[in-house]
């Protein structure tokens, strides 16, 4: 809580527009006369960072792009305010995020910025990926991070990977690794070691995410969209089940299936 005690009650006059220099004003203003924009650290508002980016991603999902546009303005907001809580310590400037980006990316297209011949994307990709390696990074799956949600890392791990060379040939190969991963599981179930049931598991995961990728489908997306259709229909028949005074726990099998079947036609 909020010492008891009176803050500064300046008021300051200032209209929206389209100038970035306007918005670090104005974030300044915030840090300094604002009482929960002063008390606030780096860590204290990472979470929101990772909520801000969940927020804008299913409004791209919704392709509600009002909404998009409100929260890609959210994630420009943190990234403003994490640069001026770091000036206020002599870390870093906003200055300095727009150069180390801009350093960045031109260095890493040196056949947009240089004299490189690329043939197309995968070349520029699997540039990308040595220009890293020669950075300084020790290994080609650096800078994923841990705590990504494990779907979107795996494709991003095997991408990362295909990049250097390191993939199937062919998508029927890698289908052919996900029956051999699916043969090992069914071992496991027989086996009915809980350890090794696990283990095999995420080889089923990861060899599907594989298989994902040669169809130009992302995993992390279309378990998304499952998820959602599950929720809409599931939520369709707890509607139905309602209308006749009933729960999902006083109903049959039977009953629930049939308004399941409703839902897929709606």
């Amino acid at each position: 809580m909020l010492e008891n005690r009176t803050f500064n009650t300046t008021h300051f006059s200032m209209k929206p527009t389209r100038n970035f220099e306007d918005l670090v004003e104005l974030v300044a203003i915030l840090r300094k006369e604002c009482p929960w924009d002063r008390k606030q650290t780096h860590e204290s508002i990472k979470d929101n960072l990772i909520e801000e980016a969940y927020e804008a991603i299913e409004a791209l999902d919704n392709k509600d792009y009002d909404e998009f546009k409100k929260e890609i303005g959210d994630l420009l907001l943190h990234v403003v305010f994490h640069s001026k809580m770091a000036s206020e310590t002599e870390t870093f400037d906003i200055g300095d995020v727009i150069y180390t980006l801009m350093e960045k990316l031109i260095r890493r297209h040196p056949h947009v910025f240089g004299d490189t011949e690329v043939d197309g994307e995968e070349q520029v990709s699997e540039n990308w990926e040595n220009i890293k390696l020669k950075e300084g990074k020790k290994s080609t799956l650096d800078g994923l991070p841990v705590h990504l949600p494990a779907l979107i890392r795996a494709q991003r791990m095997q991408e990362k990977a295909a990049n250097v060379g390191f993939d199937w040939p062919a998508w029927k190969l890698a289908w052919e690794k996900l029956d051999e991963e699916l043969q090992e599981f069914r071992q496991a179930l027989e086996n009915g070691n809980q350890e090794e049931l696990s283990d095999e598991f995420g080889d089923v995961l990861f060899s599907l995410v594989n298989v994902s990728r040669y169809f130009d489908l992302n995993a992390e997306d279309s378990l998304r969209q499952t998820n959602s259709k599950f929720e809409q229909r599931f939520r369709h028949i707890e509607k139905r089940l309602k209308e006749k005074d009933k729960t999902v726990k006083d109903s049959t099998l039977e009953e629930m299936d049939q308004f399941w079947e409703e839902a897929k036609k709606l």
